[in-house]
């Protein structure tokens, strides 16, 4: 079991005695709901906390052999490629369907995106009107082209 299991089921012990002196088990249940609302909450607060002081970015890694090491750059996610796509290149000049998006992701960027991940950036770009997203006439899928 996890420690996290391990520590819920300990609390739960403690508590019994406190609920269990409640005559209607409608309000040992009420009761036994809200502590386990409260520990959620807490638990959640200390995982945020830990996660914040855990996640401090370094500069570089040193190995056992002395040899320094930076450590390696993420992929940029959908959102910052097609965002670079509309801004820095003439990429949408033309029509540009979803698959032929994720395809030129996946040769030019080494970044294998789904359709369903870049249908949902594509749509807020068009409501923002920075895309303009229109039908096409002979497979009716939308295509997408600067405004």
């Amino acid at each position: 079991m996890s420690k996290l299991t391990e520590k819920l089921k300990k609390q739960l012990v403690e508590m019994s005695e406190v609920v269990n002196l409640f005559q209607s088990e409608a309000v040992q249940v009420k009761v036994v709901e809200r502590l386990l609302d409260l520990l959620t909450e807490s638990e959640r607060a200390e995982t945020e906390i830990t996660d914040r002081t855990v996640r401090q970015p370094t500069q570089h890694y040193t190995t056992h052999a002395g040899h320094e090491h930076r450590p390696v750059a993420r992929k940029p996610g959908a959102t910052k490629v097609l965002n670079q796509l509309l801004v820095s290149t003439d990429f949408f000049d033309t029509h540009r369907s979803i698959s032929s998006i994720a395809d030129h992701c996946r040769n030019n960027y080494n970044s294998d995106f789904k359709t369903s991940e870049l249908s949902g950036i594509l749509l807020k770009l068009s409501n923002e009107h920075k895309l303009r997203r229109e039908r096409n006439d002979i497979n009716n899928r939308f295509e997408y082209v600067k405004a």
